[in-house]
């Protein structure tokens, strides 16, 4: 993440279901997306389809039950434990197809919190902030209807300043505590690009999204979002799902 904004600023100068944008639109140009190494994806145990014998249409020689089917093999060796997240979001270095897409991202009402981080404790700020928002929309009875968002507004070299956005379902009002407060996200046309992996490792694809928008000559907003499918639990979790949104001047 680190970089990427510095570059864009000094040049002159980055939700309805379970995802930030609702409307996909074209497709951000006819050359190829830049391809994101990510985990391939591993589908769990129970969707792996089972081997059945043959039909043959006659009856079993005698009464004894049929042998049950061998079960499906496990993960290969060296492979771990996906633990909290989903587990099917892949083995960690095995690489996978990416997409980026053109979307129109629709205002949506959220809660928000702002926080400022040092670059050498992002992730853990982002996730006790997350928390901090979370508890005090569970607190206010307002129903959550999406991901958590971070939008990522300014950055130097000591640090960077973000608002933690939870999305609501439409009409929410309450009183909110702890400094949060009711708003709305970000909308207008963005391009998405996605993270699959350790968010420690997450500059590589903010390198990518950089590279992408030079080739294409687009000119970004000086914010970005992030929004996070998967748990924040920890910043080497090899199995964090992260959509980046870069929304682009009119």
């Amino acid at each position: 993440m680190k970089g990427l904004w510095v570059g864009w600023l000094a040049a002159a100068l980055m939700l309805a279901g379970p995802g930030f944008a609702q409307t996909p639109a074209t497709p951000a140009a006819q050359s190829p997306a830049p391809a994101v190494k990510a985990p391939a994806a591993v589908p769990p145990a129970s969707d792996q389809p089972k081997s059945l014998p043959p039909a043959t249409g006659l009856k079993p020689a005698s009464s004894a039950p049929a042998a049950a089917p061998p079960p499906p093999p496990g993960p290969p060796p060296g492979v771990p434990s996906p633990g909290p997240n989903e587990p099917d979001r892949g083995a960690p270095g095995v690489s996978s197809e990416s997409s980026t897409v053109m979307l129109d991202v629709p205002a949506r009402p959220v809660a928000l919190l702002a926080a400022t981080a040092k670059w050498d404790e992002a992730f853990k700020v982002i996730k006790d902030t997350e928390q901090r928002l979370k508890a005090a929309v569970d607190k206010a009875g307002l129903k959550i209807a999406g991901h958590p968002v971070a939008m990522f507004t300014k950055e130097d070299d000591k640090g960077f300043t973000f608002t933690a956005m939870l999305p609501l379902a439409p009409g929410s009002k309450a009183a909110l505590s702890d400094g949060v407060t009711l708003g709305q996200s970000p909308a207008g046309k963005a391009i998405k690009f996605q993270h699959r992996g350790a968010y420690d490792d997450i500059d590589s694809t903010y390198d990518l999204v950089t590279a992408y928008l030079d080739e294409k000559s687009l000119e970004a907003q000086d914010f970005f979002i992030e929004e996070y499918l998967t748990p924040l639990t920890s910043g080497e979790d090899p199995y964090l799902a992260v959509d980046i949104y870069v929304f682009l001047k009119p």
